[in-house]
């Protein structure tokens, strides 16, 4: 009797011996994902029941199993750690993000953040600055720091909105700042853009550049303006495209620096600043699309 419908690649590669494991590992494969969920994480006790977030277990063919495809679904989905210390904010955002179809995780302190982040490498973790322990911007700083986990986004969400405390969270290396009380709508839009950001990124690395009269190309390490060559230093072509692959986004200097030169060179402000000025030189009319906002950084106007 026929209990559960499946993906004909899953119901074709699974065998009446295969673990619950197993299981997973080979929805995995269908779904090309990296890091396979476990067993009591994926699959609740009781077979064809939803689980929290809408997790479904396996399901049987007649005596042979097979995995759901709702749970190929749920383990394509983004993972976000939520670190909050607040039981009611942290309960509001997680039940927000599991409508809108992703899967979370929770720490209450900034010590359980960074092993939770360590062990489960979330896509995304949403950061409380105020929390008991290590704050936020150390959970942040070391998130960045570790070659493991540099590369999971970090939105900051808390109720320290001053200018400076953005500042301050974005050269840290966060990627995006919300300030309570927020719209849980808003919420989840930022979260998706930031994520949305990070698919594309890797694509992003090699594509040519186009913005007003101005053309990079990066596999050619070559920078056109009005079609003329315009001849850069390394570092100056590696900020203008930095700068060019987000028209528009304010970049802190710090971010420059390490996109640039990586977390553990050491760069001053007054070093970003030259290399702009002298960027902005090199292009010519070109220069004036590099804009600068006072006490943050510079964007590239879209």
């Amino acid at each position: 009797m026929v209990t559960g419908v499946c993906h004909p690649y899953v119901a074709t590669n699974v065998h009446p011996e295969h673990s619950v494991e197993q299981l997973v590992t080979t929805a995995a494969s269908y779904r090309r994902i990296s890091r396979p969920l476990s067993s009591a994480t994926a699959v609740p006790k009781r077979k064809n029941r939803l689980g929290v977030g809408g997790v479904a277990c396996y399901t049987t063919v007649g005596r042979r199993p097979c995995v759901s495809p709702l749970l190929v679904d749920f383990m394509a989905r983004e993972l976000i750690l939520i670190v909050e210390d607040e039981s009611e904010i942290r309960e509001l955002v997680a039940y927000n993000l599991q409508k809108e179809g992703f899967r979370t995780q929770c720490a209450i302190t900034g010590e359980d953040a960074l092993r939770q982040a360590a062990s489960t490498l979330p896509d995304l973790t949403l950061l409380d600055l105020m929390l008991p322990g290590i704050n936020g911007l150390e959970v942040c700083r070391q998130l960045k720091r570790d070659p493991a986990t540099r590369r999971i986004r970090v939105v900051m969400l808390t109720a320290k909105g001053e200018e400076a405390d953005i500042v301050t969270g974005l050269e840290m290396g966060a990627d995006d700042y919300i300030t309570k009380p927020f719209s849980p709508r808003v919420l989840v839009a930022r979260v998706r853009a930031v994520l949305r950001r990070d698919s594309n990124e890797s694509d992003d690395e090699e594509s040519v550049l186009r913005m007003h009269n101005l053309i990079l190309h990066p596999g050619r390490y070559e920078v056109l303006v009005d079609d003329e060559p315009i001849r850069l230093t390394a570092t100056e072509f590696r900020v203008l495209q930095t700068l060019m692959r987000r028209p528009g986004w304010v970049f802190t200097r710090y971010q420059i620096a390490n996109a640039v030169h990586g977390d553990e060179y050491i760069v001053t402000d007054r070093a970003i600043d030259v290399q702009i000025v002298g960027l902005r030189r090199k292009l010519g009319t070109a220069g004036q699309y590099i804009e600068t906002i006072r006490g943050v950084g510079y964007r590239f106007k879209e």
